[in-house]
C-alpha cells in the first residue's frame, strides 16, 4: 500500500480496510488479521494500525470479542452502506475532475459508457442487455 502526504496515514488505512470489507477481501463475519500482523504487511506502526482498526470499530464494520480477536461486521446492509458512500465519494471526484475539463454531462456519461468493460469485465454489474435476455423478448 503507498501513502500520501493528503491524509494522516490512520486515515488512509481506514479507507484501505473498509475496501477490503465492501470487496469481500475480508468477508462479512470474518476473522479480521491482528494488529501486529497489519503493521508488519504495511509498513506501519501498530499503533497507528490499531488507531485505524479502532475507528473501524466505531464505524460499526468490525467489532473485538475479548481473547478471539477482531470480526468484521456480519451486517451486510451496513456493508452496503459503506460500498455506497465509498462510490459516492469516487464519483463525487470524478465528477470534480471532469468538470474541472470543462466536459459536458453527456459526454462524462458517454466516457463512463465506454470505460466500463475495460478493465474488470468480470465484475461488471452494469445493466445491459445479453443475447440470451434479448431471445426472451
Amino acid at each position: 500500500m503507498q501513502f500520501d502526504n493528503s491524509s494522516p496515514i490512520w486515515v488512509q488505512l481506514v479507507e484501505e480496510f473498509s475496501r477490503r470489507i465492501v470487496i469481500g477481501e475480508w468477508a462479512a463475519g470474518a476473522k479480521m488479521p491482528g494488529v501486529r500482523e497489519l503493521a508488519a504487511d504495511l509498513g506501519v506502526n501498530p499503533n497507528t494500525a490499531q488507531r485505524a482498526l479502532a475507528e473501524l470499530e466505531r464505524l460499526e464494520l468490525c467489532r473485538s470479542e475479548r481473547a478471539s480477536g477482531r470480526f468484521v461486521t456480519s451486517d451486510e446492509a451496513r456493508i452496503d452502506e459503506v460500498r455506497a458512500d465509498l462510490a459516492t465519494e469516487a464519483a463525487d471526484e470524478f465528477i470534480r475532475r471532469v468538470r474541472g475539463l470543462r466536459m459536458t454531462h453527456d459526454k462524462a456519461r458517454a466516457l463512463l459508457d465506454n470505460r466500463w468493460d475495460t478493465d474488470e469485465p468480470d465484475t461488471d454489474a452494469h445493466p445491459t442487455t445479453t443475447t440470451d435476455q434479448q431471445g426472451e423478448r
